[in-house]
Order: C-alpha cells, then sequence, then structure tokens
C-alpha cells in the first residue's frame, strides 16, 4: 500500500507523480484535469496508445516530438497523412517508432475524421462514472472498470484500434472522467 508522498516542496502527491520533475509537472497541472475537445482528446487517446507496454515519462518526454511529427494531432491533418508521411514517422527518433501504434493512430484520425465534430468528445464524456471515494492508496486505483470496458467497446465499434479497456481506462484518468489523485494528494481537489 503507497500512501500520498512529500513531493519536492512538501505538499503530499501521488507517488507515481514524483519520480521526475516532468512527472511533478504533469500531475500538478494535467492529469486528472478535464479535457475536452476532439483533437485534444484525440492526443490524449493517441499518446495513450503508444504507451501501452512503456513508462508514461517516456511519452511525456517525447510528447514535442510526437506533437511535432503528428501535426499537432489536428484530425482532419493527421486522417490525410500519405504512405510518405508513415514512412517518415517510422524513421521519427523523437517518437516511438513502433509500426503497429502508427499505423492505429492514423487508422484512427481517418475513422475520427468522417465523426461530426464533438461526437468524440461526447462519447468518451458519455462513460465518465458518478464520482468515488477517493482512493487512500495506489491498490485502490483499479486498472479497469466496467465503464472503460464499455468505452472501449464503443471507441472499437466506431473503428477506432488500440483502446483496450485498460487505455481506455488511463485516458479516463489522464483527462478527469475519473478523479484518482489519492485522497490526501496536493492535487486531489484542484480541477
Amino acid at each position: 500500500m503507497t500512501f500520498a508522498l512529500a513531493g519536492p516542496d512538501g505538499a503530499l502527491r501521488c507517488p507515481w507523480g514524483l519520480s521526475a520533475p516532468e512527472y511533478v509537472t504533469y500531475h500538478d497541472e494535467e492529469w486528472g484535469r478535464p479535457v475536452h475537445g476532439d483533437d485534444a482528446l484525440f492526443e490524449r487517446l493517441s499518446l495513450e496508445a503508444f504507451q501501452s507496454g512503456l513508462s508514461w515519462i517516456t511519452i511525456l518526454r517525447r510528447r514535442p516530438g510526437f506533437r511535432a511529427a503528428f501535426a499537432g494531432f489536428r484530425i482532419e491533418k493527421v486522417a490525410l497523412f500519405t504512405e510518405e508521411d508513415r514512412d517518415r514517422l517510422l524513421a521519427d527518433a523523437g517518437i516511438i517508432r513502433n509500426r503497429a501504434k502508427i499505423d492505429a493512430t492514423l487508422a484512427n484520425a481517418r475513422a475520427l475524421a468522417d465523426w461530426a465534430p464533438g461526437d468524440l468528445d461526447a462519447l468518451i464524456w458519455s462513460h465518465a462514472p458518478d464520482p468515488a471515494p477517493a482512493p487512500k492508496t495506489l491498490a485502490d486505483v483499479p486498472a479497469v472498470t466496467p465503464e472503460s470496458t464499455a468505452l472501449s467497446k464503443a471507441l472499437k465499434k466506431r473503428g477506432l484500434r488500440f483502446v483496450g479497456p485498460t487505455t481506455a481506462y488511463a485516458l479516463m484518468q489522464a483527462c478527469g472522467l475519473v478523479n484518482d489523485h489519492l485522497e490526501t494528494c496536493v492535487a486531489r481537489n484542484v480541477r
């Protein structure tokens, strides 16, 4: 059982958010705060897929490279990427050069380009669960929930890839659909 720990400034934080300065900033200013907008959610969904099997710090440190490589994750631009763009991405050392994840990101952008504006936002947020009690320890934080499983199924049904229930739950945490900051964490009530 891991409780909130004191950070560099003495404030209690979720332990995962203390291992690197980038984590402290991400934890305090971004993780668990509501994210809206199709492009912003496409970015988070894509980055969560790229994170699969890796540590989040790897993705966080490469996020500027991802944003440059994927046209700021603007769905309408990424949907138009060609085979040459795919080859460029596979050679880009500033991102994770995983063929399956790159292909999924491109396919997801093409699928999302056919959705009406706001549909991705509405679909994701329709799966936000009722607020739950604050987790006291990391052991109280799930990796998958019925809502993330339902979100995963809904995204797959609409043609998206690399969106399993664990990835969907990580997205829900990162984008503020759930608040999994620990009970005594300084960021718990800052939303």
